[in-house]
């Protein structure tokens, strides 16, 4: 993490009353594989990143949350025992972590708070997951007595941006933010939210997001009408297989069986998630046999999935890609929902700096604009560090 101890305690004395409180620490998060399978019951591959939130909590004997944010230059003063909160969305957050938690019966008290974070905006590595577990880690060492377990302080996250911020998100990135480990990536069951830890250490090699810098405003419609193509098919296959309750339960040759009962536009949606289904499964072998090379191979499969049978690329993304393969990458595909935001790429050392170099020149000559680098480092997950 990037971020000091000491800037962010230097600012919590200066904006307070010259005391120190305790400093908590949540990360961001990349995915190496499994893209829109959340919501077909599939399988994620998170991992925590070095770059997240840190901030400094001290309880100040009052039902008032004081809280200022560095990287803003806000502040803002609520009650606990509002109803309605802060209207800044930064700030609703912390509101919402709060509130979360005070359902789940944790004796929440005002405190005082300075936080910042190091997570690139619009680059997809959920700087909000990062900043909810970080306050939801810390209420619960403040005043819960470390009562409240990991996996209902991923779920308060979640909550969070359903109740407060009207956000109906999974709970991958809340998940990868709590649960993170130090070389390791997570295989998560989107389903029964059952995870496996599998070693990511990948000597020789760095792993580096290119933030195309774009966003396509298409995006959240083509996202309902993709998720509306996978349920289509679902329905069509259970009245063959009753079974059949997400994509996760089908395979190449059910779908073959309903080709002639579904749109060809359904039929492409629904190939691309069940083909995802078994790369991640790969990947997971792979990992386990410090396979690399394999790992790459799938992540171009994916990105070729994504981007011709899914279809949520974009020219940018898919000139990144193309930029990747060209400069022998191991691997590299859209990561996230699509329609703009970062490709991930798994490089080897000896290629990086031509790579990098390559694709800001070659992309800025093509859309007048340069990617931005951005070097991940697998790290912990949310953590009190002093």
């Amino acid at each position: 993490m990037k971020l000091k101890i000491d800037d962010i305690r230097s600012r919590f004395i200066e904006h307070f009353d010259g005391t120190t409180g305790s400093i908590y620490a949540s990360p961001g998060r990349v995915n190496l594989i499994g893209e829109h399978t959340d919501y077909n019951g599939g399988f994620v591959f998170p991992g925590a990143v070095q770059q997240g939130i840190m901030a400094e909590i001290k309880p100040n004997e009052t039902r008032k949350v004081r809280a200022y944010s560095i990287d803003l230059k806000d502040y803002v003063e609520f009650s606990l025992d509002d109803e309605k909160g802060p209207s800044a969305s930064h700030f609703r957050y912390i509101f919402g972590v709060c509130r979360e938690m005070m359902k789940l019966g944790v004796p929440v008290q005002g405190f005082n708070t300075a936080f910042a974070g190091d997570v690139p905006l619009g680059a997809g590595m959920s700087s909000s997951a990062a900043l909810e577990s970080t306050f939801a880690f810390a209420i619960n060492d403040l005043f819960g007595e470390n009562k409240v377990d990991k996996f209902t302080l991923a779920k308060v996250g979640q909550a969070t941006e359903h109740h407060f911020l009207g956000v109906n998100c999974g709970i991958m990135d809340q998940f990868a933010s709590v649960f993170g480990r130090k070389g390791s990536l997570i295989r998560l069951d989107c389903r029964s939210l059952q995870y496996k830890y599998f070693p990511f250490d990948p000597v020789g090699y760095k792993l580096v997001l290119l933030n195309s810098c774009v966003k396509h405003e298409l995006a959240s419609s083509a996202y309902n009408q993709r998720r509306k193509s996978c349920e289509n098919v679902v329905a069509v296959m259970k009245k063959h297989w009753t079974d059949v309750d997400t994509l996760r339960d089908a395979d190449f040759d059910m779908l073959h069986n309903v080709k002639s009962e579904i749109s060809e536009e359904d039929f492409m949606r629904a190939k691309y998630v069940i083909g995802e289904k078994y790369r991640v499964y790969e990947v997971s072998v792979a990992l386990e046999e410090g396979d690399y090379d394999a790992v790459g191979k799938k992540m171009f499969e994916t990105h070729y999935g994504l981007s011709k049978e899914y279809e949520v690329s974009c020219p940018e993304l898919d000139f990144l890609n193309e930029v990747a393969k060209s400069c022998g990458v191991t691997g590299s595909r859209i990561m996230g929902g699509g329609f703009g935001g970062c490709t991930i790429n798994l490089v080897s050392d000896d290629l990086y700096e031509n790579f990098i170099e390559t694709a800001k020149k070659s992309y800025q000559e093509k859309f007048g604009k340069e990617p931005i680098a951005i070097d991940v480092v697998i790290g912990d997950g949310s953590r009190k560090l002093m």
